[in-house]
């Protein structure tokens, strides 16, 4: 009994951890991408650098966006698609001006963490109330502890 509980123990912890190793490795990239995007926006200004990163972005995609577009041909689903979906393009831009313009003000820990807490605050609401089409989940108690605990890491993270 005891081995079954434990095998189904690991086995959620791999389960989680193969999630949570992505999720990690993009935060990193994140806090790594914000500071290239920050010197590249002293080298060539903010408008240009963050129009430039997503203009590469899309350069180096194209191929691949191109093949998927012409031998899926779905042109019919595209037409039905509704606008506000398109909005994830605008809002990827105005993310990678944020983060360039406050990265080299508030230094990459601040900036990052004003970043995690209101994205954290964020995605809660859309769980709760189930917004973009996510399945519903309830804010809890213990969600708003650890909010409010992220909230004291802020002002300590803060303080100089």
């Amino acid at each position: 009994m005891q081995s079954t509980v434990r095998k189904e123990l690991v086995d959620s912890l791999r389960q989680r951890l193969f999630f949570i190793l992505p999720a990690g490795i993009a935060g990193a990239l994140m806090a790594i991408q914000g500071g290239l995007n920050s010197l590249l926006a002293k080298m060539i200004g903010l408008l240009d650098a963050t129009f430039s990163v997503h203009l590469l972005a899309t350069l180096s995609l194209a191929p691949f966006i191109l093949y998927r577009w012409l031998s899926n041909a779905h042109w019919d689903k595209i037409s039905k698609v509704p606008w506000y979906l398109w909005l994830g393009g605008p809002i990827g831009v105005a993310i990678t001006y944020g983060v360039a313009a406050s990265f080299p003000r508030l230094g990459a820990g601040r900036a990052t963490t004003s970043i995690v807490v209101c994205q954290l605050i964020t995605a809660f609401i859309l769980d709760h109330f189930g917004f973009l089409d996510l399945p519903i989940r309830p804010l809890r108690s213990t969600h708003l502890v650890g909010i409010l605990l992220l909230g004291v890491g802020v002002h300590l993270l803060w303080r100089k």
